[in-house]
């Protein structure tokens, strides 16, 4: 893979002259034919248009016919669109003719800037690169999936004494079998627990493990066997791991009929408390299947991808079939221009969705994906078997796929109906406080302490759709010159970092703004589109919510105002009598406090905002302060990383024991180097 770097453009890029000047010259030097129907209402300048036009021109006339992929990139240098082509010069050329394409397309033209190109040595490894990067660079003209949280797997390990299950996420470093995706952490919590029920297997720790003297509770409540201390043979443990990994593969029947032989002879054999043992187990397992939803007779292994389209947004409901099992389902809500079609959708999200994960052998879609045979070319390079992308017309195939898409067509409507009582709900909050339009991004901030100890504040976002995870943001207190429990001198930390930080990446003099005031008149907003998304949800917030009163309010009035902030509407939200929610006394910059009835549902929703903030601040603290509860000595030694200091532990079993260790005791220990264990000495010793 080799990469093409391009010259920045000259400053007259944008020249009208030079413009006209393209537009006459003979088709022939720039070998790029018109499409004779170009009778589309761009909504935009036509010189805008053309001088991205000759932009994209000028970096065509150097790029090779080979496959790779193209980077568009605006003015300030942000990454409009990433797109793989399996003949860059031809691909490119097509947006250099000027005419005939959609308003997206000619928006994305006239923004136009910078080209950069990376070669590839086949088309399917272009795709691979435009997946990865369109995740990494998120551009605004590309479907993008929003949500690319890993699956958590489970791992029946095989690199111990005795076989440990375990929820998993990211690399598959840790030697075992591993069994999912599974659509969510709760449908693999409730699977581990109903697992360790019927197979008795343990989840503690290597570490646990090894120092345990009795059973812990687990086996006194039946939900392990205690291999650790020998309460069953090794022998029968890992017969007892093999049914789980039987059952996880998809053999459950096989598992439940052996389990019921076993019963039987128990129950004849009069060892009526084994009989019991037995049938509990069963009872778990089909537990296990019950709450699996539809499951497959024919389909072993697949994941079935189901679009729905509605007032112009996307809903892809995910479902994973494993084993032939249900292993649960997700609904995404690419981020997608309204004029893109389902196909185009479907095939950029599926080439995104696997980029950081195997496909199963079969990909089972709701839509013909375009470049199917591509898309699952790319994605059989990256295992050992062929991938399988394709729609189904009849059979078992078919009725996955439909129920896959009332689910998605179910899942969007909710969407919509909860955006829309969530801009009803912005509406009311903006009239309540006087606000002359309502606000699209609100962020509420709290502190959270304990006598001044682990301080964090928190950020929280609400805007169109609800609460926007993917914008919380937590601040560590780091200013030593605070008195602990200083809540006012917190806050104004918080507003300043936040404010400051956002005066430099997202500054208000924004270069069209600056460009539209110098010709005398402002720049015309986009058109808003019903989704909320990142190009459209604002930078800065319309309203600051602080869960505190008037001397918080202020704190942070202060705070913005030192750098030159002034124009951000700050409300303060005091607690009612005894702290009761309905009582709350609003504090606004310039005018008398005031409440809200009890019952108005813009209080509640206020409250719910609040409390959200402070559900967050006190989750980071709390995690802070576990953190440093549990914060190990041998971390803050240079050269004890993971493994030595493992190997410390297992030989002298805590840390007192190393710190009283000698030299000499310290050197012998396996794995440890003379010099780490001087460092090990020198760091517990360094006051004697």
């Amino acid at each position: 893979m080799s990469r093409r770097a391009l010259n920045d453009l000259p400053p007259d890029t944008f020249d009208d002259g030079r413009a006209a000047e393209m537009e006459d010259a003979d088709e022939s030097e720039v070998s790029l034919t018109a499409d004779p129907s170009p009778e589309i209402d761009f909504d935009l300048e036509p010189g805008a248009v053309q001088a991205g036009t000759e932009v994209i021109r000028r970096f065509w006339s150097t790029l090779p016919p080979s496959p790779g992929v193209y980077r568009m990139f605006d003015h300030k240098g942000d990454v409009l669109y990433v797109g793989k082509a399996k003949n860059l010069k031809a691909r490119v050329g097509s947006y250099a003719r000027g005419q005939a394409h959609s308003n997206r397309i000619a928006r994305m033209i006239s923004q136009t800037a910078a080209m950069e190109f990376v070669t590839t040595a086949t088309e399917t490894e272009a795709l691979l690169l435009e997946a990865n990067l369109i995740k990494q660079l998120k551009p605004r003209f590309n479907v993008l999936m929003r949500d690319d949280k890993s699956f958590p797997y489970i791992l029946v390990t095989d690199d111990g004494p005795a076989p440990q299950i375990v929820k998993h996420r990211g690399a598959r470093r840790r030697k075992g079998n591993y069994y999912g995706p599974f659509a969510s952490v709760w449908a693999v919590n409730r699977t581990v627990n109903a697992l360790q029920r019927a197979f008795l297997l343990r989840t503690c720790t290597d570490s646990y493990y090894e120092n345990r003297t009795r059973p812990c509770l687990l086996f006194q409540i039946k939900r392990c066997s205690g291999p650790c201390t020998g309460e069953i043979s090794t022998e029968d443990y890992a017969a007892m791991a093999d049914s789980a990994r039987a059952f996880l593969a998809g053999k459950s029947n096989a598992v439940k009929d052996r389990m019921r032989t076993e019963m039987q002879e128990a129950s004849e054999a009069l060892e009526f408390e084994r009989a019991a043992r037995f049938r509990d187990r069963i009872a778990a397992l089909s537990a296990i299947q019950g709450v699996q939803g539809v499951n497959t007779q024919g389909v072993e292994e697949a994941d079935v991808f189901a679009l729905d389209e509605q007032a112009g947004q996307f809903c892809i409901e995910v479902f994973f079939f494993r084993n032939f099992q249900n292993w649960g389902n997700r609904a995404y809500f690419p981020k997608a221009d309204r004029s893109m079609t389902a196909d185009e959708v479907l095939g950029s999200f599926i080439g995104q969705f696997y980029d950081d994960k195997p496909a199963p052998r079969v990909v089972l879609t709701s839509h013909v994906v375009e470049d199917a045979e591509l898309v699952g070319a790319a994605l059989s390079s990256r295992v050992d078997y062929r991938v399988e992308i394709h729609k189904p017309m009849r059979g078992e195939r078919k009725n996955l796929v439909d129920y896959a898409q009332r689910n998605a067509k179910e899942a969007l409507a909710r969407r919509l109906a909860d955006t829309a009582s969530q801009g009803k709900l912005l509406a009311a909050l903006g009239q309540a406080l006087g606000m002359e339009k309502p606000p699209r991004r609100v962020e509420v901030y709290d502190n959270s302490h304990i006598m001044g100890t682990n301080a964090v504040g928190g950020m929280i976002v609400a805007g169109p759709t609800g609460f926007m995870k993917q914008y919380y943001r937590t601040f560590n207190i780091k200013s030593e010159e605070l008195t602990p429990g200083d809540d006012f001198g917190m806050m104004r930390e918080v507003l300043q970092r936040r404010f400051k930080r956002l005066v430099k990446e997202a500054p208000r003099n924004a270069p069209e703004a600056a460009m539209a005031e110098a010709e005398g008149g402002a720049p015309e907003p986009a058109p808003m589109p019903e989704d909320s998304d990142a190009d459209a949800f604002p930078a800065w917030p319309d309203l600051v919510l602080i869960d505190g009163g008037k001397g918080q309010l202020e704190a942070a009035r202060t705070a913005i105002a030192a750098i030159g902030v002034e124009d951000v509407p700050l409300v303060g939200i005091a607690k009612g009598r005894d702290r009761d929610a309905g009582r709350e006394t609003f504090f606004v910059p310039g005018k008398p406090p005031f409440k809200l009835p009890p019952r108005d549902p813009t209080l509640y929703f206020i409250q719910r905002l609040r409390d959200e903030a402070h559900r967050f601040a006190i989750g980071t603290h709390r995690a802070k302060r576990k953190r440093e509860m549990i914060k190990n000595p041998l971390d803050e030694i240079a050269g004890v990383g993971p493994s030595r200091k493992r190997a410390l532990l297992h030989h002298f079993g805590t840390v007192k024991a190393i710190e009283r260790a000698a030299y000499e005791d310290l050197a012998k220990t396996p794995g440890v180097n003379a010099a780490t264990a001087r460092a090990v000495y020198d760091f517990f010793h360094a006051g004697a």
